[in-house]
């Protein structure tokens, strides 16, 4: 927790944060263990949550997750006329060009924190949820949130080192190092089952005022990543990149 942060806010906005993390929930017991308090501390914030619709409570399972109020909340900041919404229409113009996955993600520490996604219409395509984390370090919307750090900035965040989800995982800091500067230069990054086996991810980091606010990716399987969808892809998400960034500073807004 920050410094600058007040404890029982933060406490509060954790809370959420884990149980929209979470696939089944969670015990208040899994709770405190997952944002690290005691039992006794959360427990009245839990209760009021739960009077107040934000979490529910399964009485089979003894687990909490997100509540209905939760949902109406995010909900209509979705439908309001701000950039998440011209992004979510950007979103759209891509799937409904290209045929395939398109997310946006924000930087959640060392970990991508997925926040918007609009589903394939092909058969085959990507699984995924929309508030699941991954580290960073492993996907192409991480790479891409990552590019404008400097090695120490990047090697800080990471202390404990790289993470590995599958064998083509990058687990040298300096390898990393060496695609986020290409990153940079093309503002396209790249991931190769780094993540998941048999698919592959394009990203692009969405910029205001040099400061990157959020990344686009569009992910699709192996098999139907040949030359021409790729460039396909890339030019989509290049000109999403512009659009939207126009849009930022045009209403000066960030995500």
């Amino acid at each position: 927790m920050s410094t600058n942060e007040h404890r029982p806010t933060a406490r509060i906005l954790d809370i959420l944060e884990a149980l929209a993390d979470s696939k089944n929930g969670y015990t208040l017991t899994e709770i405190a263990n997952a944002i690290g308090a005691p039992k006794s501390s959360i427990f009245p914030i839990v209760h009021t949550l739960h009077d107040r619709r934000y979490i529910s409570f399964d009485n089979n399972t003894s687990k909490y997750s997100i509540g209905i109020l939760t949902h109406t909340i995010g909900s209509t900041f979705s439908k309001k006329d701000n950039v998440v919404a011209f992004i979510d229409t950007e979103m759209k113009h891509i799937v409904e060009i290209s045929s395939e996955a398109c997310q946006m993600a924000l930087l959640d520490g060392n970990e991508v924190l997925y926040t918007s996604k609009v589903d394939s219409p092909q058969p085959i395509s990507l699984i995924s949820d929309v508030g699941k984390k991954l580290p960073a370090n492993c996907t192409a919307l991480g790479k891409a949130l990552l590019c404008d750090l400097d090695k120490n900035e990047l090697i800080g965040l990471f202390p404990n080192g790289l993470a590995k989800l599958t064998e083509n995982s990058i687990t040298d800091i300096d390898v990393l190092y060496e695609q986020l500067l290409e990153i940079r230069d093309t503002q396209i990054a790249n991931e190769v089952e780094e993540s998941t086996e048999y698919s592959t991810c394009y990203a692009v980091p969405l910029r205001k005022n040099n400061r990157i606010n959020a990344a686009l990716s569009v992910t699709l399987p192996i098999f139907r990543a040949d030359t021409e969808k790729i460039d396909l892809i890339k030019n989509l998400l290049l000109e999403a990149q512009q659009r939207i960034q126009s849009i930022m500073i045009e209403r000066n807004e960030e995500i």
